[in-house]
């Protein structure tokens, strides 16, 4: 009874207390601690030459498949963005940023969809080692590339670019690690980053173990994954400025163990177990020509290697060492007219597809390319609306034929409360 006593008249003293205190005699202002919150909606409208229920079943040959369309893996659903014909509520996301203190900042984007609610990212940041040095740790966007790093809200196309996507699936590298940056002392903007991350990424990555007993009929049997944290990441970035036109390059370099599980497909289930490595390079120009009117060339080339073993989990099984080699790029112009309007092309191509088993090649289809251009309204800086089409060569149904698909998206993007500014 005492103690609650005394904490009952702690309590009053803090709150009552607080009022009586002057100001520059208090320890801590709470105020300068509130956190800036805002919440970005994102809606569309779809027109698809295909079928909701022939979507999921499309596949990128050698790459991937489940691209478009909603589809489950594992215990769980997904759903791309634009996933159905007619209308889609994408999500709703919710950001939270502040200074905790003096030396961290924390930073939440939670989303929320039709399929449910996940952490996004939810990271701190930290300057206090000082030299130009900044650290970062939590669940967060990788740097690797340009666009990784970058929310969905801040793309200037509805949908990824086909390379991306096909490489690290809907949300890139997005991973729970710890990340150090350095900025040169140079004339121009030089910074190198290393991450660290748990290689959870399930396109390309992955490290749990996986049960194979219903396959088998062994009990525990299993394919055994690797220990954690198994995905590395480098990468050297550099900016410069001549007149009015801004260049932004880089290079990156990412290393990491590959548990990718398909045994829940209904076709042809397998497994791949081995070792994967994506390079990276991007090249960004911005040319203003005057205050609201600029051109942007956006460009980025992946190139990835996937070595190692694969399970197929059907008729009899199989375990061929597999080895892919794989490479594409996309490249986009951006026009922004005004502050009301934009307008942008994009071309997107996978420009190698070699795969081996045991040695022996597996011919792949060629001409695995997107077009896609776009204009955009901006009622203001919170609210904006796109129109887009696109042609997409690249799918081929279970047949083995390929499927041209033409997309048609109105999509609706509006924002509430505090939002920091986009990076360059």
């Amino acid at each position: 009874m005492k103690k609650i006593v005394l904490s009952s008249v702690l309590c009053a003293t803090l709150v009552y207390g607080a009022d009586v205190l002057p100001v520059e005699k208090r320890t801590f202002d709470q105020s300068k601690f509130i956190p800036d919150i805002s919440l970005v909606l994102d809606a569309s409208y779809v027109d698809r030459s295909v079928k909701d229920d022939e979507a999921p079943h499309l596949e990128l040959p050698g790459i991937a498949h489940g691209l478009l369309g909603e589809h489950s893996h594992g215990d769980s659903e997904h759903a791309t963005y634009n996933a159905k014909n007619g209308f889609n509520l994408n999500y709703a996301e919710l950001v939270l940023s502040s200074s905790a203190d003096p030396f961290f900042t924390v930073d939440g984007v939670f989303h929320f969809s039709e399929n449910g609610v996940e952490i996004e990212e939810l990271y701190f940041t930290s300057n206090a080692l000082g030299h130009g040095t900044k650290v970062k740790g939590g669940k967060f966007n990788s740097n690797f590339g340009y666009l990784n790093e970058q929310h969905h809200h801040a793309w200037d196309f509805a949908d990824m670019p086909l390379v991306y996507e096909a490489f690290l699936g809907m949300h890139g590298i997005n991973e729970t690690g710890a990340q150090i940056q350095w900025t040169a002392p140079t004339p121009f903007y030089l910074m190198a980053g290393f991450e660290v991350l748990q290689g959870e990424n399930e396109q390309m990555f992955g490290n749990e173990s996986v049960d194979i007993e219903e396959f088998t009929t062994i009990e525990e049997d299993k394919i055994e994954g690797t220990s954690a944290p198994s995905l590395y990441i480098g990468y050297i970035k550099a900016s410069h400025d001549i007149d009015n036109t801004t260049l932004l390059g880089g290079i990156s370099y990412a290393q990491g163990d590959s548990m990718i599980d398909h045994s829940s497909d209904h076709e042809a289930p397998h497994v791949f177990s081995g070792d994967s490595k994506l390079y990276g390079a991007d090249l960004v120009v911005l040319h203003a020509i005057d205050s609201y009117k600029s051109i942007k060339w956006q460009t980025e080339y992946l190139q990835r290697e996937l070595d190692g073993t694969q399970y197929n989990l059907y008729g009899t099984f199989t375990s061929p060492h597999i080895n892919k080699k794989q490479s594409g790029l996309y490249s986009q112009l951006i026009y922004t007219h005004n502050k009301n309007w934009r307008m942008g092309v994009r071309y997107d191509a996978i420009l190698k597809n070699d795969v081996t088993a045991d040695n022996i090649d597996k011919p792949q289809p060629d001409g695995l390319d997107k077009y896609t251009a776009m204009v955009e309204y901006h009622t203001s800086e919170f609210a904006r609306f796109r129109l887009q089409y696109s042609r997409d060569n690249s799918m081929f149904n279970e047949d083995g034929q390929r499927e041209k698909i033409d997309t048609l998206i109105l999509q609706a993007n509006i924002s509430i409360g505090a939002h920091a500014a986009h990076s360059f």
